[in-house]
């Protein structure tokens, strides 16, 4: 008796359960666009397809204010976390092995292991003192609790560029009598590039799209694109609120569809 050999590409029901997953994540999704373009002020009654939510929102006053909130918190958010990822990177790659070095990516990374809500929290026991001591209750805290949260995402495309990255240029630089800022400026850096870009738009899309930590930290009148979302939705849900998250949507693709290209580029 002969027993069939296993052939690993070869998975009876795997097609089956990938499809009923796709459609069960991404076709409340596709509801939510299809709506978003419903010309009906109910969202149970379908009217007709019209644009006029899209031109409604973008005529608001609350969510031009909170879209511009959002793109100003993100821009710096984004800027500093790749700043702070980059020299990270680099402290953590461009180094012979040492004690204490798995501890220190387990630290840099801990945003991502640790529940998001446990940062919420930790994150306004310490701002709401700050804030009772300095009086001051403006953007800095929704940037630097951003900032602190986007750091890993920032990294991790930046630190795998280093490691797989060739060292016989920076060598070269330096038999050529390069200091290290040379090095790092005209070798290392224009090698790095599009990782950094892509852990920048990277850490931009979480910034832009984050809810928790956000809905903890702000002060009243500082509502985000997102948090102004989830407070209409406590009262009335309207088509306009899908046209904002069919833009967000639409936003979010395009950058993480960019990343990945930028990602994949080999210098």
């Amino acid at each position: 008796m002969f027993r069939s050999r296993f052939d690993i590409k070869s998975q009876p029901g795997f097609g089956f359960i990938t499809l009923f997953t796709f459609f069960a994540l991404y076709l409340p999704i596709g509801a939510l666009v299809v709506y978003s373009f419903n010309d009906a002020e109910s969202l149970s009654q379908w009217g007709g397809f019209s644009g006029r939510w899209f031109v409604a929102a973008w005529q608001n006053s609350a969510v031009q204010d909170a879209a511009i909130r959002s793109l100003i918190i993100a821009l710096w958010a984004a800027g500093l976390a790749t700043i702070a990822a980059l020299m990270a990177a680099l402290a953590t790659t461009r180094t012979a092995p040492y004690r204490g070095q798995t501890l220190k990516y387990a630290m840099i990374n801990q945003p991502l292991m640790v529940p998001e809500i446990v940062t919420a929290v930790a994150l306004l026991i310490v701002f709401s003192r700050i804030k009772v001591w300095t009086g001051y209750s403006g953007l800095g805290y929704l940037v630097l609790a951003h900032t602190a949260f986007c750091i890993p995402f920032a990294y991790l495309p930046i630190r795998a560029r280093l490691e797989s990255m060739d060292l016989t240029l920076e060598r070269a630089a330096a038999d050529l009598y390069a200091s290290r800022w040379q090095t790092f400026r005209h070798v290392t850096l224009p090698l790095l590039r599009p990782a950094v870009i892509a852990g920048f738009m990277l850490a931009f899309v979480i910034s832009l799209d984050d809810v928790v930590i956000t809905e903890f930290v702000k002060s009243g009148g500082q509502d985000t694109l997102p948090t102004y979302m989830l407070g209409q939705l406590r009262r009335e849900t309207t088509p306009e609120i899908n046209a904002i998250a069919t833009v967000f949507l639409a936003l979010s693709t395009v950058l993480v569809v960019i990343f990945f290209f930028i990602n994949r580029k080999k210098q």
